[in-house]
C-alpha cells in the first residue's frame, strides 16, 4: 500500500529517454521565450543541470562555465554580465534575456539538444559569415536581416516588433559556428523609461559570431553597426 493517499505504487514512471526528450523540449521553449520561464538565468541552468544528470555527465556544466569565464562570456552575475558593456538594456522586464539565451543555445547545440527551425545550406551560411561584417557597416533593422539572410534558425524572444530579440543562424554543417543578430527596441537613452519603444521595429546593434567552448575573447566576437556603436557610447557616457 502506498504511504501517500491516492497514489498507487504500481503506477509506471517515465523512463530516462522520455525524461530526456521532455527536458530537451522544455529547454528549446525556454531558449526561445526565456521571459515566460522566469527572470534571470535560473530556468536555463536548471534545465541544463537536469539534462546533464539524466545523461550522467554532471561535470560538463562546470567545465562550460569555466570556459565562459575564461573568455569573458560569464561574470560573477552570470552570462548577462558579459553583455552589460556591449548591448544596452531595452524594454520592460529582463532586457538581456534574449542575448543570454543565445549563449546558452551554443552549448545546447554542441550537446545535440538544440532544435532549430531551419538550417542554412552550407554555402549560404558561409556567405553569411564572410559577408556580414561589411553588410553591418550600414544601420539595419529586423526586416533587413530577414530579407538578406532569410528566416532565422532560432528566434530568441517574441515575434512582436515592440520588443528586442536575437536571431540565430545555424549551418547544416554542424562544425560551423552559429551567427547571431542582436536587435534592440527601447526608449531613447535619456528617457526615464525604456517604454514606449523608440523604433517601429527593432534596430540591429551587433552581429555576434559564436564559437567553440574555448574560443577567443567574448568581446571580440561582436561586429557593431553604427547604431550599435552610438548606443554603446551613449550608455557609457550616462554610466560615467
Amino acid at each position: 500500500m502506498s504511504d501517500t493517499p491516492g497514489v498507487s505504487l504500481t503506477r509506471s514512471l517515465a523512463g530516462s529517454g522520455e525524461i530526456r526528450a521532455y527536458l530537451i523540449d522544455q529547454l528549446n521553449l525556454a531558449l526561445r521565450r526565456p521571459g515566460m520561464f522566469g527572470r534571470g538565468e535560473g530556468p536555463l541552468r536548471m534545465l541544463i543541470d537536469h539534462l546533464l544528470f539524466v545523461e550522467n555527465q554532471p561535470d560538463a556544466w562546470a567545465e562550460q562555465q569555466r570556459a565562459w569565464e575564461a573568455r569573458g562570456a560569464m561574470t560573477n552575475i552570470g552570462v548577462a554580465g558579459a553583455f552589460y558593456d556591449l548591448i544596452p538594456g531595452s524594454g520592460p522586464g529582463d532586457p538581456d534575456q534574449h542575448c543570454v539565451a543565445s549563449v546558452y543555445a551554443e552549448f545546447a547545440h554542441r550537446r545535440g539538444w538544440l532544435g532549430p527551425d531551419r538550417l542554412l545550406p552550407a554555402d549560404e551560411h558561409h556567405a553569411l559569415r564572410t559577408g556580414v561584417r561589411q553588410w553591418a557597416e550600414t544601420d539595419r533593422v529586423w526586416a533587413d536581416v530577414v530579407d538578406e539572410f532569410g528566416s532565422p534558425s532560432i528566434l530568441f524572444g517574441g515575434t512582436s516588433p515592440l520588443y528586442s530579440k536575437t536571431l540565430g543562424y545555424l549551418s547544416e554543417d554542424p562544425d560551423e559556428p552559429m551567427v547571431f543578430f542582436h536587435l534592440w527596441n527601447g526608449g531613447a537613452p535619456e528617457a526615464e523609461s525604456s517604454w514606449p519603444p523608440e523604433h517601429e521595429e527593432p534596430a540591429l546593434l551587433a552581429v555576434r559570431f559564436g564559437g567553440a567552448a574555448g574560443g577567443g575573447p567574448f568581446g571580440e566576437s561582436f561586429v557593431f553597426t553604427p547604431e550599435g556603436q552610438r548606443r554603446r557610447l551613449q550608455t557609457r557616457h550616462m554610466a560615467g
